[in-house]
């Protein structure tokens, strides 16, 4: 009977992980819209996930803390245990870097003042890492960590291209200094979400290999 608790305790807390992802995953891409379209209604809507986060990240935080107290699991359990822990910590500033996101569109007036055609680029590759890194957890899948992963190196190229874009335009018009510094804002947050993704593939690594690897 206490061996079935056990696993059920585990199955708990893998699925708690998932339901933590696929909310931050939404907080995402809601604040992804939001920031393109100028959404003040839907930033404000995506601001108010971060109240179900918090709910979500202390069941898990209790969960965790009575496995390790009650149950002293050993090995692939523990490991279970510490990747749970670690990706958690990742999904919570995911979340963190979407809320900054969603409070942009509070903050621009009038328009962009240019398409974000890269910008959402970036955005839908960290998109897809941050699926599929929750994914490969799920699945306990380490050669998906792994080609998630890759992609963060795309992510990095759009961002020093976009970077880049940003300051010449500010440099020729200083009007659109206020503006341009919120897009360089934008994709400074897109850029880390894209590495805490890969942080979450290199804890799902170590939970299925035991490897402590860098994978960007």
């Amino acid at each position: 009977m206490a061996r079935e608790q056990y696993v059920k305790q585990l199955d708990l807390l893998k699925e708690s992980v998932f339901s933590l992802g696929e909310t931050v995953e939404l907080a995402f891409n809601d604040s992804m819209v939001a920031v393109i379209d100028l959404d003040v209604k839907l930033a404000a809507k995506t601001l108010a996930i971060e109240v179900e986060v918090d709910k979500l990240e202390g069941g898990i935080e209790a969960s965790i803390f009575d496995l390790l107290a009650l149950q002293q699991p050993m090995a692939s359990d523990l490991r279970l245990v510490v990747s749970a822990l670690k990706i958690t910590a990742d999904l919570r500033r995911i979340l963190g870097l979407s809320m900054n996101i969603a409070k942009i569109p509070g903050k621009i007036e009038g328009g962009h003042i240019k398409p974000l055609t890269d910008t959402k680029k970036m955005a839908d590759i960290a998109a897809y890492m941050l699926e599929n890194s929750i994914k490969a957890f799920k699945t306990q899948d380490a050669e998906l960590a792994r080609a998630t992963a890759s992609r963060d190196e795309e992510v990095d190229k759009l961002f020093y291209a976009v970077w880049v874009e940003l300051i010449e335009m500010m440099a020729k018009d200083t009007s659109i200094v206020s503006k341009a510094t919120y897009l360089l804002f934008l994709i400074r947050y897109i850029e880390r979400i894209a590495d805490h993704c890969c942080n979450i593939c290199e804890s799902v690594v170590y939970l299925t290999t035991a490897d402590h690897i860098k994978l960007n």
